[in-house]
């Protein structure tokens, strides 16, 4: 993997840990020579996991609509910052320029961003590895519902085991690195599950 696009929040939460294991993402990725890929912005999470591969001689490309430069504050030290039109621009190009895409805690946004990666992938649009870094348990809840999907016949077991998911960055880069993306399509014959 050479470039990997992060999903996360524009906050830092209620918890440290999320800050620094945004920066310690950062780090690993540029120790890796694996390029970031995120949303442009120098604010919340996404300034710190920027600031982070930064600091360790990363290169970081950052992709923002313009509506949204007054809000996140576009980060001033990238490699590049590619600005769009749109959110769904934003994602596209996001998707483009990465190997694989990892999802830290955030709010609706993530969850959105998230989603659409995934289901690119289950629909076959790319075969992508798409990964859940689950700092201290923050997509418990959302396993267990995905899990839910899976039990109740609204999701296959092939494409619940897409997500990759791992509370440690070095366990999560690896899952990413083995990952096969399922032959099998995302349609739920009747009487199958």
């Amino acid at each position: 993997m050479k470039s990997i696009t992060i999903f996360c929040g524009s906050s830092f939460g209620t918890d440290d840990i999320y800050k620094k294991q945004a920066i310690l993402l950062g780090q690993t990725l540029a120790k890796q020579n694996i390029q970031l890929v995120y949303g442009g912005a120098d604010v919340g999470l996404m300034g710190a996991v920027a600031d982070g591969a930064l600091h360790a001689g990363g290169k970081v490309i950052g992709v923002l609509p313009y509506f949204l430069q007054p809000k996140e504050i576009a980060h001033k030290n990238l490699t590049e910052l590619i600005l769009v039109e749109s959110m769904h621009e934003r994602k596209t190009k996001m998707n483009e320029l990465c190997d694989g895409v990892i999802v830290l805690p955030g709010g609706y946004g993530t969850l959105e961003e998230f989603f659409e990666m995934i289901t690119w992938a289950q629909l076959g649009l790319h075969q992508k590895p798409i990964a859940v870094l689950n700092i201290d348990g923050f997509y418990d809840d959302l396993i267990k519902l995905v899990q839910t999907m899976v039990n109740k016949g609204f999701l296959k077991q092939v494409n619940r085991d897409m997500l990759l998911m791992s509370d440690n960055i070095d366990e999560l880069l690896e899952k990413m690195r083995n990952y096969q993306a399922p032959t099998v399509g995302k349609w739920i014959s009747k009487g199958e599950v």
